[in-house]
């Protein structure tokens, strides 16, 4: 059923999400717009500087509550969070829809990434907070202990382009880990986010513990981070830095995924049928925004017109559809503005000579939104799309004649999040992989080989970020770490009244001994 039909949010579910948002009584709002039609969905009341304040307090007095329950207790509230998130799947598929415009596929990926991550962290989140015993100063006089102790209140401040993943995949962790959250989400996709929510709820999360905060990030996203004990943002490398700069300056831990102006890498070698259909949904996924979708294509030159002839056709066959269900295979843009900077890019790389392959218009009547998925060539330093993200359904492809030559060029970006190698020699893409900046590097995929790997660390190098997420770097990050000591027997001064010369020689040699021996 078309969006433009009539279908809209049911107005007891949205009552019932708004609930969750931490704002006073007779709150301002803004008209939230959905990317299919462009027509009002609902209005979202704004939290006040008060609102924030009160917040933070909540969270920080209930978190202290929290932090003394046993991991194995808030690791059950989050198998449940699992089960309710994978039985009301269609409810959450709707909203995210209706609010972001994104295909139901691209939709889908949300849901399991949320599925996977509370899992993972459910089950993995009791041996991440054992105590850790180390080897002390001095063997058997000296006992070390490591514990890890939450930070307090963690603020996330997420975005539209994937409001469930990096609402809930964030939070999970850290509310695992004995934080409480505070949950900043992008003002055009907060329904989203207050769905998790609630159902985080519903499993037992006390809603004390998991606050959010709604309104524009320019107004309320400062608001936070000038509150909270540790910050994950996910955003613009611009907003990044000025959340490193306000987080330095209190002297706060943050992590930050950023940017990215990814690369995929096509061998000679490569199946190039598998090819084409990997690298449509690596640019295409989400109509191009998401932060480690590809939007510069190395091609070897033996290969690039065979592969080019199997990758544009599909690319023009894209089915675009602004309906609730599985008919699309890519949605709209998220708004004007986005759709904006699309063509600006488009319209300035044309201008100074590159040419459109395929797609490359606007198609207002499909939505309002909506842009054509566009592969162009001759694309070339004078460009702005060359170096700068469009974050859209824009790829740019390059000729290159060696892996030297692709390696060169795809590392020459001041970014580093995500990459690709397609090949049929697996030795060959390791080998390639390992060169290349960036956190990760799938092999024979585009993106989600590494992604829903969340056993593994996620994160950018270089203007793509600081941190991680995902895996155990992904958990402990929202924890502090605290050594105890034991001092037993013989301590550091000189004992039996010897002299501080003679205790000096012997704990050297001691030392000395130590190193002989293979301690570490």
């Amino acid at each position: 059923m078309s969006v433009a039909a009539g279908v809209e949010m049911e107005p007891a579910v949205v009552r019932r999400l708004l609930g969750h948002a931490a704002v006073g009584a007779n709150p301002r709002s803004i008209e939230v717009l959905a990317p299919f039609s462009g027509t009002a969905l609902y209005a979202l009341p704004i939290s006040t500087e008060l609102d924030v304040t009160a917040a933070v307090a909540t969270a920080r007095k209930a978190g202290r509550w929290w932090a003394q329950r046993p991991v194995q207790e808030r690791a059950r509230i989050f198998l449940k969070f699992h089960d309710l998130v994978l039985e009301r799947r269609d409810e959450g598929l709707d909203i995210i829809q209706l609010e972001t415009g994104k295909a139901r596929r691209d939709a889908m990926e949300e849901i399991l990434d949320v599925l996977i991550n509370a899992r993972h962290y459910a089950r993995d989140a009791a041996r991440l907070m054992r105590p850790v015993r180390h080897r002390g100063a001095l063997p058997v006089l000296v006992g070390v202990q490591e514990l890890r102790r939450p930070k307090g209140v963690v603020g996330i401040i997420s975005p539209w382009n994937y409001p469930l993943t990096l609402a809930a995949s964030d939070a999970i962790p850290a509310l695992l880990a004995g934080n409480a959250v505070v949950l900043k989400p992008d003002s055009k996709t907060s329904l989203t986010a207050l769905w998790v929510v609630d159902l985080m709820i519903e499993a037992g999360v006390p809603e004390s513990v998991i606050r959010v905060v709604t309104g524009a990030g320019a107004d309320v996203g400062p608001m936070v981070v000038d509150r909270v004990d540790y910050v994950m943002f996910t955003g613009s490398t611009q907003v990044g830095r000025e959340v490193a700069r306000r987080c330095g300056e209190r002297l706060i831990g943050c992590s930050l995924e950023l940017g990215g102006k990814n690369a995929m890498i096509i061998r000679a070698d490569a199946d190039l049928e598998r090819a084409a259909e990997i690298a449509v949904r690596a640019c295409f996924a989400n109509a191009g925004q998401l932060c480690i979708s590809i939007e510069r294509m190395y091609i070897h030159e033996e290969v690039m017109q065979p592969f080019l002839d199997l990758f544009l056709p599909r690319v023009a066959g894209m089915r675009m559809v602004p309906e609730l269900g599985w008919g699309a295979d890519m949605g709209s843009l998220i708004s004007q503005g986005q759709l904006d900077r699309v063509q600006a890019h488009l319209a300035d790389a044309v201008a100074h000579g590159a040419q459109v392959l395929v797609g490359g218009k606007a198609r207002p009547e499909v939505g309002p939104y909506y842009f054509e998925p566009t592969v162009l060539a001759g694309v070339s330093e004078d460009m702005k799309l060359c170096r700068d993200e469009t974050f859209g359904p824009v790829v740019a492809v390059y000729p290159v004649n060696s892996d030297e030559q692709a390696v060169a060029l795809a590392n020459d970006t001041v970014y580093g999040l995500n990459a690709s190698v397609l090949t049929s020699d697996t030795y060959a893409g390791n080998k390639i992989a390992a060169q290349l900046k960036a956190g990760t590097v799938n092999i024979n995929e585009g993106y989600a080989a590494a992604w829903g790997s969340v056993r593994a660390p996620m994160g950018g190098m270089g203007d793509s970020g600081l941190g991680r997420r995902h895996g155990a770097e992904g958990f402990l990050k929202y924890t502090e770490a605290q050594t105890i000591a034991t001092q037993r027997a013989l301590g550091f001064g000189a004992p039996f009244g010897w002299s501080n010369e003679r205790w000096g020689g012997t704990l050297v040699a001691a030392v000395g001994a130590m190193k002989k021996f293979g301690f570490k």
